[in-house]
């Protein structure tokens, strides 16, 4: 049963990283982007320090342990998650947005070795090669119809600054957060987030929100489902495998983010992107299997 329910989180995580994009469309026309960002990031904190208080979960005995979760969650939670909003918000085309986040794999992969130690073997920079093709096939008609000259530079700058952050705070966690107590430590990462999120919204003059059904609807799910359940999983991932293997997982998340809008907006679906979806899933199949060595 337990391997079973191992074989279902990386499922579990991508359809639910996936989700939080279209959330994020659903409720902006009733907040501004680094607004709905700060209030999200307080409430799972809220939420999270509740699961951790009735768990009675282990919290870091040291200074330096309280510090390095919520180093891991300014840069996974604030800086990555109000990037991607800010620069969408911006003018920056969701396709192009989620062709910089493509990037953080192979950065992930590139960097593994030299910083902790783990050997990224040919056939796992193969998978993450296909995961990257079957995204961008994926991504191929949104990018067509895209003028390059008409790309914001200020938010292509903010959104690859947002994907250099949440690679930094995966390796981050993984050196350092590998004996945290898994709640406590997301709730950590949420203050953390939180402390960067707030002021940064009041300093850019970003406080609206409009209160509403659906802004409600898409904040329960963005707290609840895309934060909560998202950061559980994704920590789980990165204490159980290599960051390489984990971090290819996000080539799945253009495919499925096409699929839930396809259902929920009627967008268009063409040959060309299913079959990016078959390449980035058998991409992400060879990239996730176990690697034979690893060197520490």
């Amino acid at each position: 049963m337990s391997s079973v329910l191992s074989s279902l989180i990386p499922a579990a995580f991508v359809l639910i990283w996936a989700s939080g994009f279209v959330a994020a469309r659903y409720v902006a026309p009733y907040a501004e982007p680094l607004a709905f960002v700060a209030v999200r990031l307080a409430l799972v904190a809220l939420v999270l320090a509740g699961i951790a208080l009735a768990l009675r979960a282990r919290w870091p005995r040291t200074m330096a342990g309280w510090r390095d979760g919520m180093v891991a969650g300014v840069l996974m939670q604030g800086i990555y998650v109000a990037g991607v909003f800010w620069s969408v918000h911006r003018g920056l085309p969701a396709g192009i947005a989620a062709l910089v986040g493509s990037l953080q794999p192979l950065l992930t992969a590139a960097v593994s070795q030299p910083l902790l130690g783990e050997r990224v073997e040919p056939r796992r920079w193969a998978g993450i090669g296909l995961g990257f093709l079957g995204a961008g096939l994926v991504l191929g008609p949104k990018l067509g119809a895209v003028d390059a000259a008409g790309i914001p530079p200020v938010a292509l700058a903010v959104s690859v600054t947002a994907m250099l952050a949440i690679t930094a705070g995966t390796l981050w966690q993984k050196r350092k957060g590998a004996g945290a107590d898994l709640v406590s430590n997301a709730c950590l990462q949420f203050i953390g987030g939180t402390a960067f999120a707030v002021p940064l919204a009041l300093v850019a003059g970003e406080t609206h929100l409009s209160p509403s059904l659906p802004l409600g609807l898409g904040m329960a799910w963005s707290v609840l489902v895309n934060s909560v359940g998202g950061i559980l999983l994704l920590l789980a991932l990165i204490r159980r495998g290599a960051v390489a293997g984990v971090a290819s997982l996000l080539f799945l998340v253009p495919p499925v983010s096409a699929v839930i809008a396809y259902l929920l907006f009627g967008e268009t679906l063409t040959l060309v992107q299913i079959a990016g979806m078959t390449v980035a899933a058998a991409g992400v199949g060879l990239a996730s299997r176990p690697q034979t060595r690893a060197t520490r």
